[in-house]
């Protein structure tokens, strides 16, 4: 096949995701008002097979919003509410001793958990001890469950989608930074307008039943995946993802920026720079680019970065939270020029 019919397929391609995309923003907007920046994200999360982490106060929807995007996918759905006492079997699974009546044997079995779907809602991931974290760990990175020394693959595709309260902490325990930075994006929800809560209080409190069909299969996410992972990036791109994720490492930088020796622990690593580059493909294929462009990247840096950046107490103390940090690295971390090879490059891409 030439680089034409290459092409056109890729094209295609573009153009049936955005197509996707867009019915299952109008499906998710029957039931959830407003909120068209998370809901985005978490597209460009399920797009490029990640996993995310929603935050935000009670009341924002943000179980609903998950539910709804498992109703608009044809795809197993499984809550799981997170408590104190869950145990990691209690999500996970556990054998039980199964009786052969005709022999009398007795063998073990494996009874498979909730967490054996395709899309998993952990509410309130916090509120687990780390044990239970450790056995979600797993399943979240290797996308397997291990019972009795026994590995028990999760079904394809299969992404975690946390929600957490940033403001009731007592009683709760914060995710070690290991399984944060497992979490493709830490995407906030914020508070809706007036005229948004309006309409949200008319449609909550009437007797109307919406009901969401579904747009995508398992199958159909499966190859997004894997035509976002086709959407080329020039090089000067990925060395401008790279470069911003390891400007906020105070103790990977000669001369880091002031905001970040000033008020930064630790910083992003590698996997930062991964997931910069893969969700920016997922958001230029969700706008019908067929390339990577730097402001894709600076689009996507705030969901990615924010939950990798570990500040210190010299922050707490004078209110910079890491969203200022990354807009501060965005204005000061230049994109570099692109050379006539790289140019040549993308030119061939874009044709």
């Amino acid at each position: 096949m030439d680089s034409t019919s290459n092409k056109d397929n890729s094209q295609t391609g573009i153009e049936q995701v955005v197509t996707a995309a867009s019915s299952m923003r109008s499906q998710l907007q029957r039931v959830i008002v407003g909120q068209e920046e998370v809901i985005e994200q978490m597209l460009i999360s399920l797009f490029a097979g990640g996993h995310a982490l929603v935050v935000g106060v009670p009341g924002l929807a943000k179980t609903l919003l998950i539910r709804s995007i498992a109703e608009a996918l044809k795809l197993d759905f499984s809550r799981i509410q997170f408590t104190p006492d869950l145990m990691p079997s209690d999500m996970t699974g556990t054998e039980v001793i199964e009786e052969d009546r005709t022999t009398g044997t007795r063998q073990l079995r494996f009874v498979p958990g909730p967490v054996f779907a395709n899309i998993i809602l952990a509410d309130e991931i916090n509120r687990t001890p780390p044990k239970t974290q450790a056995a979600l760990l797993e399943a979240m990175q290797e996308k397997q469950v291990t019972a009795g020394g026994e590995r028990h693959p999760l079904p394809t595709p299969f992404f975690v989608l946390a929600t957490q309260n940033p403001i009731e902490q007592e009683g709760t325990y914060p995710l070690p930074e290991a399984q944060l930075d497992r979490f493709m994006l830490n995407i906030q929800v914020g508070y809706p307008g007036e005229e948004e809560e309006l309409k949200i209080v008319q449609q909550t409190t009437s007797d109307k039943n919406i009901k969401i069909e579904p747009v995508l299969d398992g199958s159909d996410v499966m190859e997004i995946q894997q035509l976002v992972r086709q959407v080329p990036i020039a090089d000067h791109v990925a060395e401008y993802a790279v470069r911003l994720a390891r400007s906020t490492r105070i103790r990977d930088t000669e001369n880091p920026p002031k905001i970040v020796s000033d008020y930064v622990s630790w910083g992003a690593g590698p996997r930062a720079s991964q997931f910069l580059v893969l969700a920016a493909k997922a958001y230029a294929i969700l706008h019908g680019d067929q390339h990577v462009t730097p402001d894709h990247v600076k689009a996507i840096a705030y969901p990615v970065l924010r939950h990798r950046i570990l500040m210190n107490f010299n922050a707490e103390a004078d209110g910079i939270r890491p969203d200022d940090v990354i807009k501060t690295l965005l204005d000061e971390i230049p994109v570099d020029p692109i050379d006539n090879r790289t140019a040549r490059q993308m030119d061939e891409v874009i044709r």
